[in-house]
């Protein structure tokens, strides 16, 4: 099982904890809070599980490394901030405590001892229920919006409170700021008080209600998770969820969600799923409040665990679901309605276009043939039954690249700047089409094991100029495509610095028959990263990605949405080369005129001399540490801030390809002139065929 992670703006993640649309009040009292929090304990199976997951970690994942100290001090850090992301909760002194048994939490699991979350998860409630008080109080006495104040927005930056007086006044400010939101968003001082206390009261509760399963998935996920973030323990309920999602095949919205410090974000949009066909739900959009058809009432989902999001937002298809959506996690809520539907192949299909571009010295214009592949898919029940016409996107590419030919197209650029990867097989097939057999990805196991995935057709679709368009969101098969092309020397890497970075492959081991008990209790499952990729030359593709030839200007290379971006994210080695033929397609003078010219018309033009100023503005304001709670300074912020996303918005449309095969943007154009500078190069050196 492979995946693809996406992360968005950091800071203005965190405070979306504060930001919703309202929602019905739920009763909540303290004898149902008692009654809630009696958790069982740990069961025997509780243990054995603990057991068996220290023994598969250090055999399965590609690491091999043992469970150890450095381990157990990640595991804690990683635990306390599942529970208390932007440090509210607990106190100083709180974690101090914990902090004594750093180094134990690796002895423990091996026993089977998991006493220790229950210990740190029951002081948590108690927090969570004094801090209940605060806000209760809190919200009763008046604000002072004219005061000269701000609001930590930096996790990194934020401290926990070392005493009942320091937590009430980080409170204060986390509930002011709420306010200023909430009344930015057209609610009354009196509906943003009541939505506020609801909201809290509703937290508490679902806090209280975690179960021992659950709360088991926690802490050994905190574990596995000191690995790499990828490697997750599954509860029996987790996996119950994950195999419907994979049964409906994509039905729902289409969209694949994050939790990221209490908030739910969009980590991608499926091609021709429900959501890119409604068109407004982008990667890195936080989703603040749920509603089930196009009358009902809207959920604040805001430190709502992910699995009960999902619940919320999966339905059958034909039916609907609206979401309240803030760009990037600031600015206004907006009401998305779409219409739930499952994935249909036709819709995230390769499209070819034919685009002439400047004149040839017979005044002819060049004519290059843009391809635009969103994702690597195949029809795997078509493959099964051997059914001759078959859907791939091998088959798809193949057949637009002979329309090309049959059109005497000069060159071909091939679009993977929106492809988050997919089928393996069709990556390397794919990649056949453009090299004559050889080596396209190597892979590593837990053991060290190196084995080379070849190409091996002979002959090639192909043999003209290539590009490839790449992006920070290309990831996991497009990066082995593009390393390959880029590795072969057979044709251009256009695009972001590097593609994301996703080099591993996840595997889920169903833990009731790993060991075959059969005794009844359900264990769960251990999803585990236990291979790693390698490009022909041997470099990996994690975290690094694959690196341009030729660098464009972009948002997207300076959003968090890398593998890099991600906590304890595996580093990048290499292997042996694998041997396979080179190209002579890529000539360093050719190469060296093209990414000259290319610099010079991107210096002295007008829109990419804005994009770059507007690039400047958004790291700066990425960069902020904290938020004024001044009534005036905070609604000059939030002003700057909405233009700033709309400015966002509209920087990826110009990059990234959406309902069109050809968007007609500054950002492609330039593409399209550093393809006839270098099949000009290519054509001056007669290297207009791969040889």
């Amino acid at each position: 099982m492979r995946e693809m992670s996406a992360f968005g703006f950091r800071k203005w993640v965190l405070l979306t904890l504060l930001a919703a649309s309202g929602t019905a009040p739920l009763a909540f009292s303290l004898a149902s809070r008692a009654e809630a929090e009696e958790l069982a304990g740990p069961s025997m199976n509780d243990r054995r599980i603990a057991r068996l997951v220290a023994n598969l970690m250090p055999r399965r994942h590609i690491s091999g490394e043992p469970l150890g100290d450095e381990h157990s001090q990640r595991a804690l850090e990683l635990f306390l901030k599942s529970l208390d992301p932007m440090k509210l909760y607990f106190t100083k002194a709180d974690v101090d405590e914990f902090a004594q048994h750093r180094t134990q939490l690796d002895d423990m699991v091996r026993e089977g001892d998991v006493t220790f979350a229950y210990t740190v998860f029951h002081r948590f409630l108690q927090r969570v229920d004094e801090r209940l008080g605060m806000v209760e109080a809190l919200l009763k006495e008046p604000f002072d919006f004219a005061a000269d104040e701000s609001i930590v927005i930096d996790p990194d930056v934020a401290r926990y409170p070392i005493n009942d007086e320091e937590a009430r006044e980080r409170w204060r400010r986390q509930l002011k700021y709420s306010l200023l939101v909430l009344e930015e968003d057209g609610k009354s001082r009196e509906e943003a008080l009541e939505q506020l206390d609801r909201r809290y009261h509703r937290n508490a509760r679902r806090w209280h209600q975690i179960d021992d399963d659950k709360l088991l998935e926690l802490f050994l996920t905190s574990i596995t998770s000191s690995y790499d973030p990828h490697t997750t323990y599954m509860s029996p309920k987790t996996l119950d969820n994950f195999n419907i999602t994979m049964r409906l095949n994509l039905e729902g919205i289409g969209a694949a969600l994050q939790e990221k410090d209490g908030s739910t974000v969009v980590s991608k949009v499926i091609p021709g799923g429900a959501a890119d066909k409604q068109g407004e739900l982008r990667a890195d959009d936080h989703i603040v409040s749920v509603a089930q058809g196009d009358d009902g009432e809207m959920v604040d989902i805001i430190e709502m665990p992910l699995d009960d999001v999902v619940d919320l937002i999966r339905g059958d298809a034909g039916s609907v679901v609206r979401l309240g959506v803030k760009s990037g996690g600031v600015g206004e809520t907006k009401e998305l309605r779409i219409v739930r539907a499952k994935v249909e192949l036709e819709d995230s299909a390769a499209r070819g276009e034919i685009v002439p571009v400047e004149t040839k010295e017979d005044g002819e214009p060049m004519q290059i043939g843009y391809i635009n592949l969103p994702s690597f898919y195949m029809d795997m029940e078509g493959a099964r039954s051997n059914r001759p016409d078959f859907r791939s996107s091998t088959r798809d590419v193949a057949r637009i690249l002979g329309e090309f030919r049959e059109k005497n197209v000069d060159a071909v650029v091939l679009d993977l700047s929106a492809n988050g990867g997919g089928s393996l097989t069709e990556a390397i097939n794919l990649t056949g089409l453009f090299i004559d057999r050889g080596p396209v990805v190597q892979v590593k196991d837990s053991a060290g094991s190196v084995e080379a995935y070849a190409d091996e057709d002979s002959g090639v679709a192909w043999d003209g100029p290539l590009v490839v368009v790449t992006s920070k969101f290309s990831a996991s098969a497009s990066e082995i495509l593009a390393g390959a092309i880029k590795d072969y020397r057979r044709g251009l890497v256009v695009g972001d610095p590097m593609t994301h970075g996703k080099g591993t492959v996840q595997t889920l081991l169903d833990l009731d028959r790993e060991i075959l008990l059969g005794n009844g209790n359900k264990m769960g499952a251990l999803k585990v990263t236990l291979q790693q990729f390698y490009l022909p030359d041997g470099e990996s593709t994690q975290r690094e990605g694959v690196k341009a030839d030729v660098i464009l200007p972009s948002l997207s290379t300076h959003m968090d949405i890398g593998e890099a971006d991600l906590q304890y994210a595996l580093p990048s080695d290499r292997v042996p080369p694998a041997p396979h033929h080179i190209y002579r397609m890529v000539p360093a003078d050719v190469l060296g005129t093209v990414r000259a010219r290319s610099s010079e018309r991107i210096k002295n033009h007008k829109e990419f001399v804005d994009l770059m100023r507007r690039i400047d503005s958004y790291r700066r304001q990425k960069e902020e540490k904290f938020l004024s709670l001044n009534r005036e300074e905070f609604l000059e912020t939030r002003k700057e801030l909405d233009a700033q996303k709309e400015d966002e918005k509209e920087l990826l449309d110009q990059q990234i390809s959406d309902d069109e095969v050809f968007s007609d943007t500054f950002y492609n154009n330039e593409v399209m002139s550093i393809t006839v500078d270098y099949l000009e190069g290519l054509r001056q050196q007669n290297l207009a065929k791969a040889g």
